[in-house]
């Protein structure tokens, strides 16, 4: 697998190429200088971009994102240019959008889609999507809702229900899609139906289930750490994290005699992560302090990503979703892949669930309906992760997640409808979709895909 977390490249024997041999005399071609003489063809293989040096400096990043532009490889470039331009606008209109209260607001706001974009990285890292995240979410909030007010259920194991009930629901559709062989469009959209009536059922006649606000739950959303030593701490464990991650892959790159990142660079690409992550502790301390959603949200983040990137469960997801006939010979168990992705995408769908039920404080017919099914797709889309498989990251949903939250709260602020917010992402999330497709053709262009 790159090391970007992206679509992995075919591994390929890097040998001297054909050896040419004189011919002997006596088999030299006869006929005089017209005779056609053979020639060997020669192709010029594509060098795997891990194996290349990147030139030291200004020069070697102009054109490290020159090489990236003309290959497709456009990773989060477009979505936090987009996020830039979309905080610059609703920055200028009023200036309350960029306080720290509203981005503070913003950042527990987005935790439940954000959560359930995560899962919905991992399908579409196959190539495939989930339909029912939506109702999933629904239901499994119902489930904790009625096991810990209307049957007094210990808190504790009413989570752990609902989560074992997302993630019963990924086994039976991954099962059906990876076993049966019904397209998982057809699943997931059966399910999307079908989950909603069984959270209907559980709910019962009053449609309603309240929660107290001193449940396990509601207190995971709206605990915020109020000390600034808190995000600031985050903030430099997440750096010293990253920095170790980073000086642990350059050890390792050269003991297995590969190109690796120059200390410079490291240095240079730690520092970039210190100025965000100590602006936005910075931010969050200009409020009320770190919320612990954010911060659970990008622990689920970080634990995934790692799981992608750095395991070979990963690098089985991602060479599934590149060419599944050839992770198949290759020997991956490719049903139980299959499975178990949807399995952690209902079970992502059941974490955000909990939140989003926590944020409005009750499980009702509408929870997991609405828009939330869009926008959760619209957020793994839009953040980076390709509708056509093999390229992503669990980084997308938070990028996603901020584009879309930064759009309804500018546009709340404005006191703009909901059509026009409708609209609006329904552009963006095209415009991503095309970036994509392109992003795609380059690569194809270019023999990378």
């Amino acid at each position: 697998m790159s090391e970007d977390g992206n679509t992995p490249r075919r591994e390929g024997r890097y040998e001297d190429g054909p050896k040419h041999h004189p011919l002997p005399e006596d088999t030299m071609p006869t006929g005089g200088v017209n005779a056609p003489v053979p020639v060997a063809a020669e192709a010029t293989p594509a060098v795997d971009p891990r194996l290349i040096v990147r030139q030291e400096g200004v020069k070697g990043y102009i054109g490290e994102f020159k090489r990236r532009i003309t290959s497709g490889e456009l990773g989060s470039l477009p979505v936090i240019l987009a996020l830039i331009v979309i905080w610059a606008v609703f920055g200028s209109l009023n200036s309350s959008f960029l306080s720290a209260q509203n981005l503070s607001n913003l950042s527990q706001q987005i935790v439940g889609t954000g959560m359930i974009a995560i899962g919905v990285v991992f399908v579409l890292l196959l190539g495939e999507i989930d339909l029912s995240v939506g109702s999933v979410s629904g239901l499994c909030a119902a489930i904790f809702a009625v096991l810990d007010v209307t049957h007094g259920v210990n808190q504790w194991v009413a989570m752990l229900c609902a989560l074992a009930g997302g993630a019963a629901v990924g086994l039976i559709q991954g099962f059906f899609f990876a076993k049966v062989g019904v397209p998982a469009f057809v699943v997931t959209l059966a399910g999307n139906l079908g989950w909603n009536g069984l959270m209907l059922q559980i709910l019962g006649s009053s449609g309603t289930v309240n929660l107290s606000g001193k449940d396990n739950v509601s207190k995971l959303y709206t605990t915020i750490y109020g000390q600034q030593a808190a995000a600031y701490g985050v903030a430099v464990a997440g750096v010293a994290l990253f920095l170790g991650s980073q000086l642990l892959d350059s050890r390792r790159r050269r003991a297995a005699g590969i190109p690796s990142r120059a200390p410079g660079d490291i240095a240079l690409r730690t520092g970039a992560l210190a100025v965000i992550a100590f602006l936005a502790a910075y931010t969050l301390n200009q409020y009320k302090g770190l919320p612990l959603a954010l911060l659970i949200f990008l622990i689920f983040i970080v634990v995934l990503d790692f799981l992608l990137r750095r395991t070979s469960y990963g690098r089985q997801v991602f060479a599934l979703g590149g060419n599944i006939e050839g992770a198949r010979r290759a020997g991956i168990n490719v049903p139980r892949i299959r499975i178990s992705v949807f399995m952690i995408c209902s079970t992502m769908a059941a974490v955000g669930g909990l939140f989003l039920a926590a944020q409005i404080q009750s499980a009702s017919q509408t929870s997991g309906g609405g828009n939330l099914l869009m926008n959760s797709i619209a957020a793994a889309v839009i953040g980076g992760t390709s509708l056509f498989g093999g390229r992503g990251s669990t980084w997308s949903a938070l990028l996603g997640a901020l584009v879309i939250g930064s759009i309804q709260s500018g546009m709340n602020i404005e006191g703009l409808s909901n059509a026009i917010q409708f609209m609006i992402t329904g552009l963006v999330l095209l415009a991503a979709v095309v970036i994509d497709s392109l992003a795609r053709r380059t690569q194809k262009a270019a023999g990378r895909a």
